[in-house]
């Protein structure tokens, strides 16, 4: 039982850092992505228009989402609340059954 208590919980980790990893990584794209176009926009108008906002607002909305998703910062569910409510919904399976 110990061992699956820790395999469960190093899968649980590694699941975690996968995320991570995918946020920084959107992260970083974000990052050098925006900084090019501000460059080509800079280059091509200097600043007359700054088109360059628009993708950065688009893409930085989808970011901020993201953040939110990565760390649990989702005030309308809080941190565990799938967590507890699978847990709730198998403790009704289960009392349903016992009274079959």
């Amino acid at each position: 039982m110990e061992e699956f208590n820790k395999e469960s919980k190093y899968f649980r980790a590694k699941e975690r850092v996968e995320v991570l990893k995918k946020f920084y990584g959107n992260l970083f794209s974000y990052i050098v992505f925006i900084s090019v176009l501000a460059g080509i926009n800079y280059w091509v108008n200097e600043w007359r228009y700054m088109w360059f906002l628009w993708a950065a607002f688009g893409w930085g909305i989808g970011l901020f989402f993201h953040a939110i998703n990565t760390f649990n910062l989702n005030p309308f569910f809080g941190r565990n609340w799938e967590e507890k409510k699978i847990k709730e919904l198998m403790n009704e399976d289960e009392n349903q059954k016992r009274w079959e």
